[in-house]
């Protein structure tokens, strides 16, 4: 699997929002989890609500349900952070690792490939949403030509003659 695609299967939507969860992000940086959200309450200021949130305990049991691979997650004693694109960026620069740095550039790439990928499916929406209509208006035609087409087949009604 490709770095990009590797990373794009971590983003995850909560409150609708697309995010990595601090678990994976750190693992990917090269650094425990500890530490990674020890630095962004270091540099509080330059994570504001919507780079980072904390998840509720029921955001995080359905992470948790979501993804096997978090399942650590359920019995931790400490609150596990989201990261939007724009908080997972900052954390690289917090952290200033070469590692941290690098993946970054992947981190982004999988965000922006998340993103293409969901304005070609609401391309797809609308075209789906434009043949069903069309199909709808043709439907009406179409059932005026077989109730047509019912009376020419059916033979003229025999006439009785009159005594």
């Amino acid at each position: 699997m490709q770095p990009v695609e590797r990373i794009a299967s971590r983003i995850l939507v909560v409150r609708g929002r697309r995010v990595m969860v601090d678990a994976d992000l750190a693992a990917l940086y090269g650094v425990e989890t500890k530490r990674l959200n020890q630095q962004v309450r270091r540099n509080r200021r330059r994570f504001p609500a919507d780079f980072v949130f904390e998840l509720t305990d029921a955001e995080r049991a359905e992470v948790v349900a979501k993804c096997d691979h978090l399942a650590r997650l359920r019995f931790s004693p400490a609150a596990s952070l989201a990261y939007t694109e724009h908080g997972a960026l900052m954390a690289s620069a917090v952290l200033n690792t070469s590692r941290a740095v690098e993946v970054s550039l992947y981190v982004v790439r999988a965000f922006v490939q998340l993103r293409e990928s969901i304005g070609a499916h609401r391309e797809i929406g609308r075209r789906l949403d434009e043949l069903e209509r069309k199909v709808g208006a043709q439907d009406g035609v179409i059932v005026g030509i077989v109730r047509a087409l019912r009376e020419l087949t059916q033979p003229p009604p025999q006439k009785r003659a009159l005594a």
